[in-house]
């Protein structure tokens, strides 16, 4: 979803952007679904590197662009056996500022990016220490085969954003950051010409910012670096990212 690098902290104003186009227009009254996105960072090496894929150029949405996996719930998410549970300040965050928020709602948001990591990477992110889920919903039937049950607290929420009016899709997207060894398991064969994502591979926070990127992930790459360097400090502030009277804006919840 694209958007630019973002304003200074507080929900400050950044510069007008030009007045979107008469079929943008159109596409601004499209409400945003609810999606999430799984960063996987290795920080085994002296720098840390994240996953990140590039876009099918024939796709409509973001086409050749990088991206980190990621898409939105589906109903399977909402029944999807876990282990472990989402910390009370980032289940607090998920909820906020959404209007009449569904029950368990930060699950099935973290249960999204760990499927839609798999769909897109043949990575699964969660544990093997307790054996395969015994009944899965659609869609989650490979955690199933490979013994491996979805690991929340293996998550740490670091920001949300929401695609800015006029784009061909909309998504009121969480962004989710794993280390790389909280993948289980992987099945090879997911990235290639016809599929969602063309390339796979892992990139220092440099290198990344030198690819072609949606304006929102380069704003999330900043929001990661700057978590990375303070650990992850429990409670803290969430980045919300959207844009509102033509002005783009960060604030936190």
């Amino acid at each position: 979803m694209p958007a630019s690098v973002p304003p200074e902290a507080g929900g400050k104003p950044a510069p007008r952007e030009p007045a979107p186009r008469e079929g943008a227009l159109r596409k601004a009254a499209l409400r945003p679904r609810d999606a999430a996105t799984l960063i996987l960072v290795d920080r085994r090496g002296r720098a840390p590197k994240v996953l990140m894929g590039r876009r099918n150029p024939a796709l409509v949405f973001l086409p050749g662009k990088f991206v980190f996996p990621g898409g939105r719930i589906e109903l399977g998410d909402r029944h999807m056996p876990v282990t472990g549970t989402l910390p009370d300040y980032a289940e607090a965050a998920l909820v906020r500022q959404v209007t009449r928020p569904p029950r368990h709602l930060g699950r099935a948001l973290a249960l999204a990016a760990i499927r839609e990591t798999h769909e897109e990477t043949g990575l699964l992110v969660g544990t093997r220490a307790y054996g395969p889920p015994e009944a899965v919903p659609a869609g989650w039937e490979a955690f199933r085969d490979h013994g491996v049950l979805p690991d929340l607290e293996a998550l740490h929420l670091l920001a949300r954003a929401i695609t800015p009016p006029g784009r061909a899709r909309r998504f009121d997207t969480r962004f989710f950051v794993a280390d790389r060894r909280a993948v289980a398991a992987e099945e090879p064969g997911r990235v290639g010409a016809e599929s969602e994502l063309v390339e796979l591979a892992w990139f220092t926070l440099a290198q990344a910012r030198r690819l072609d990127l949606p304006g929102i992930t380069r704003a999330i790459l900043d929001e990661l670096e700057a978590q990375i360097a303070v650990e992850f400090a429990p409670y803290r502030q969430i980045p919300y990212h959207f844009m509102r009277h033509g002005t783009r804006r960060r604030t936190f919840l």
